[in-house]
């Protein structure tokens, strides 16, 4: 049975929803609250049960520099796919049960369990379920950006929030109805990730089997170790 498809809604409904939802957010003051704008991220995401959206991911830290660029979707309950264009053949797959990971040429997958998941996609794995922010984020701040969005910007928090303990501060770039274009994650140790998101596609159609992850032939899978 495929974990990932359980959970769809009638898109009649979901048409109608998420029409009331863009005219409840156009119909508010300009300048929103935290806790507002936090809601209406809540809003936007609870309603969905599956999206597509091309990303950029940039790292700086420890000495090191890089860019990398794909597509990602995501469906509920708990699945997600990143599939990268740069560096080709990177693949990164959550099928709900397993989190799997492997490159192209690589001796070895790399499997963990989805529960134990701790890397830097995983903030955007509470759009998986039932997204409430100001549980997941403490000393929530709202600032105005440039084209009309804003950043919301907070610190994780627990309890069962492995990140807590890595990431000083997760920034998100959103639009005025809620939609996330832009995370931002300082670590603990000064290390800065970011992810930009483009074309989002709401509700998008996705393929049978797009979380089902088969390591290449002779190709040997270990358990890898949640990061410390």
């Amino acid at each position: 049975m495929n974990l990932c498809q359980h959970g769809k809604r009638g898109g009649l409904i979901l048409t109608a929803v998420l029409g009331s939802s863009a005219l409840f957010s156009f119909g508010q003051a300009s300048s929103p609250s935290a806790q507002e704008m936090a809601q209406r991220v809540d809003r936007h995401y609870n309603q969905l049960h599956s999206l597509k959206a091309g990303f950029s991911e940039s790292y700086e830290g420890l000495g090191m520099r890089r860019t990398e660029s794909g597509t990602m979707l995501l469906q509920k309950p708990g699945c997600m796919k990143w599939e990268y264009s740069s560096p080709a053949g990177k693949l990164f797959v959550l099928d709900g049960k397993f989190a799997w990971f492997y490159s192209r040429g690589d001796t070895q997958v790399q499997r963990i369990p989805a529960k134990q998941l701790d890397d830097l996609r995983s903030p955007l794995r509470f759009l998986l379920g039932h997204t409430q922010l100001e549980k997941e984020l403490s000393n929530l701040k709202l600032v105005s950006a440039a084209g009309g969005r804003f950043t919301l910007a907070g610190q994780p928090k627990g309890p069962g929030n492995t990140l807590d303990k890595r990431v000083r501060r997760l920034t998100l770039v959103v639009t005025a109805d809620g939609a996330i274009t832009g995370i931002e994650m300082e670590e603990t140790d000064g290390a800065l990730t970011r992810f930009t998101f483009t074309g989002e596609q709401a509700n998008a159609p996705i393929p049978a089997g797009a979380f089902h992850f088969t390591p290449p032939a002779g190709v040997p899978v270990v358990n890898a170790l949640p990061p410390v």
